[in-house]
């Protein structure tokens, strides 16, 4: 053995021959319990940043349920991210001074296409580098067209029960890039603003955007509110910037009498809360800003003008007409942001396709109510419940090009529309026109990886996969009757609402069965200052530069220890410095044992007890009888801190500071096989956390031709 271990000469050459013999395939174990972890799939438009390496702790069950006997398998794919994929395409057109509109439709997909299948082999690359025991023959995409069509019958499926409907209603819009969101990718931000006194006929309201007022199709009070009794139900007539007009004063409960003067004016077409005062009276909807994020032609001579522009426009001409009571310009409120390029959101009417979500937020409740799927932190179940006893309908229509384009066609004769499950019609459902028109929108890429663990399954299942390994050659046709519902859906705790609590929604609803039978959630890995890690900040940590460092062992080791399960972590160098450290004591206890020049059989801990002839080698064999027992029940219960630093102790500062040191000085054949079996079942501990050298040293101590076929001690 070399005097230093080198991770750079082992880790690529073994994954090599992992993957080649078949290793990461559940068939490895043919006859063994069922066990499934579907890998949250990657974005296929960047290489990974440093929090994918938290896949690690799916590796790790993986890694010790193989061990234990069981045919686990780790599905890996990667998710076309329509919205992120395009907004990402998009910046890289704007350094080539092109944009978006250059292009027609099917170009713009080949040319977004062509640059996702460039990343996507170096993220592949990244998983592999990584150690990650993926079963690569069962990769998937999301624009597979195998995928695709699931997706599609869903759709239909939810269409036909009355689940998915069309409807014009607000949308979360950002007029920058050109899309409607859902309500989970609006962030809010507090912000100090204006808020503008303005004087409407008789009463006095506040409002902080007065550019929406040509919309206005009503003003409100509180229906308890004496102040303003004589005026509910009637008309006011009022002197704005363009002349005069009346509205109609209406009482309404969700007006906050505290709030400004307890008047407030209602613009159902750009206030989500007017939307829906404006339902319940039967007001008209007036859309004064356009989507390009630009005041219209009912904003009269205010056309054209930005909505920043034309509210600062539009207030000093209050001013001058005397409209202006006051402004407060230390209101402090909530603004709704685009998460991705940060520009204001504008609530508008568009018609868009709406998923019902109540009648399928409810099996999802229960589903956790009743422990049908258990998760873990359990203190992460009160967002759950939150956000879906709180859900509202989800607008699953994207104005983009990349993705899976919407099957539903619109009949220019009838105006109908026309839904199906991916079939192009030749004739109206309705009328029998041929004059039919694909909707242009594509899915909510949520909507498809809401789908991902029964689609990828079913997937699966569609096609036979004939995977060779030194045991056997077995044919496999039925990876969802196998694997389905999936054991864990590991993945971080900020996409608990965005992708979780969707999969089990919509899971259920599509197959009457919950998607996994637990939710394992990890937290989030930020900068070495606590920052979250973003490129425009301009400190993201590329996961393989530290791999290359420090190998990958010691990088999977140090995001597993010292962090417990949900917990944020700040990436620590003096850590990875020290699991670097770790491995390089590894090796020097191997080399110690081959450096004896002592040829021993490695036997199991149970032969060990009956062979074990001094008390201190009688001790030491107890001992890892326990730690097994240790270490079996912190992963079992996802403990996976507690499991990493105990074998750190023990490896370290116990096995090697103390029983290596008393074997020193009574070096003899019975106990340097009690040593030398003790130290092979601690490096089986430690395979799920450090596979790499523990797979060199069971090499190099001659133990078995991989640990990867190993059974996890007993």
């Amino acid at each position: 053995m070399d005097k230093v271990y080198d991770h750079k000469k082992v880790e690529e050459k073994i994954y090599s021959e992992w993957e080649k013999k078949g290793y990461f395939a559940p068939e490895i174990n043919s006859k063994g319990r069922f066990y499934s972890i579907i890998l949250p799939p990657p974005n296929a438009n960047a290489p990974l940043h440093f929090g994918h390496a938290m896949y690690v702790i799916e590796d790790v069950l993986i890694r010790y349920h193989r061990m234990k006997g069981a045919a686990a398998l780790w599905l890996p794919g990667a998710d076309h991210a329509g919205f992120e994929t395009q907004f990402v395409f998009e910046k890289h057109l704007a350094n080539e001074r092109k944009s978006r509109f250059d292009f027609d439709r099917g170009t713009l997909y080949q040319m977004i296409w062509d640059f996702v299948q460039k990343n996507r082999g170096g993220m592949e690359s990244q998983l592999r580098k990584l150690g990650f025991s993926l079963d690569w023959s069962r990769m998937k995409f999301t624009l597979d067209p195998d995928i695709v069509a699931i997706v599609y019958k869903t759709f239909k499926k939810l269409y036909d029960d009355g689940l998915v409907y069309r409807a014009k209603r607000l949308v979360n819009y950002c007029t920058y890039d050109g899309t409607s969101f859902s309500d989970l990718e609006v962030v809010y931000e507090e912000r100090k603003d204006p808020l503008y006194y303005i004087k409407y006929g008789p009463l006095v309201l506040a409002t902080t955007r007065p550019e929406t007022k040509f919309g206005d199709t009503a003003v409100a009070v509180h229906p308890d509110d004496k102040r303003y009794k004589k005026y509910v139900g009637k008309e006011i007539d009022i002197q704005t910037v363009a002349g005069y007009a009346r509205i109609k004063v209406i009482a309404d409960e969700s007006v906050d009498p505290a709030f400004g003067t307890g008047v407030v004016k209602i613009t159902p077409a750009h206030d989500f809360n007017d939307f829906e005062v404006g339902q319940r009276h039967n007001l008209l909807m007036k859309q004064v800003i356009g989507f390009d994020g630009k005041m219209n032609k009912h904003a009269g001579k205010f056309e054209g003008l930005y909505v920043k522009q034309a509210r600062k426009t539009i207030v000093e001409e209050m001013q001058k007409k005397g409209l202006m009571e006051k402004i407060d310009e230390n209101y402090i409120h909530r603004i709704g942001l685009c998460y991705k390029c940060k520009n204001v959101i504008e609530p508008l009417p568009m018609e868009q396709w709406f998923v019902k979500m109540e009648p399928l937020a409810k099996p999802a409740i229960d589903a956790i109510r009743k422990g049908k799927i258990k998760i873990h932190p359990k203190s992460f179940e009160k967002i759950y419940f939150h956000f879906l006893e709180n859900i509202r309908d989800w607008n699953i229509s994207r104005q983009i090009v990349w993705g899976i384009r919407i099957p539903a066609w619109f009949c220019e004769k009838c105006l109908n529309w026309t839904v199906t499950d991916g079939i192009t019609p030749e004739n109206c459902s309705k009328c029998g026109s041929k004059k039919l028109v694909q909707d242009t929108d594509t899915f909510d890429t949520w909507f498809s990886s809401a789908q991902w663990p029964f689609a990828t399954l079913l997937a699966q299942s569609s096609s036979k996969s004939k995977i060779k390994n030194q045991k056997s050659k077995i044919e496999t046709s039925s990876d969802f009757e196998k694997f389905y519902p999936t054991t864990v859906m590991e993945t971080g705790y900020d996409i608990l609402r965005w992708w979780v609590a969707r999969m089990v929604m919509v899971g259920i609803y599509a197959t009457d069965k919950v998607p996994f039978k637990n939710v394992v959630l990890h937290g989030l890995v930020k900068d070495p200052l606590g920052k979250k890690m973003s490129k425009s900040k301009g400190n993201v940590i590329n996961p393989l530069e530290l791999v290359d460092q420090y190998g990958a062992d010691a990088v999977r080791f140090a995001l597993v220890y010292g962090t417990a399960l949900g917990n944020d972590q700040a990436l620590s160098y003096a850590k990875l410095q020290g699991m670097r450290n770790f491995t390089n004591k590894l090796w020097n206890i191997g080399r110690f044992i081959e450096m004896q020049q002592l040829t021993t059989d490695n036997l199991q801990l149970t032969e060990l007890n009956s062979i074990a002839k001094h008390e201190s080698d009688k001790e030491w064999v107890k001992k890892v009888e326990s730690l097994v027992l240790e270490i079996s029940r912190y992963i079992d219960s996802y403990q996976f801190n507690l499991a990493a630093e105990r074998l750190y102790e023990f490896i370290w500062h116990e096995f090697a500071d103390k029983y290596i040191e008393d074997i020193k000085n009574r070096i003899n054949e019975n106990s340097f096989t009690v040593l030398s079996s003790l130290f092979t079942v601690q490096l089986e501990l430690l395979h799920p956390f450090m596979p790499f050298i523990t797979e060199e040293l069971y090499r190099k101590l001659g133990v078995k031709d991989s640990i990867m076929i190993s059974s996890w001690p007993k």
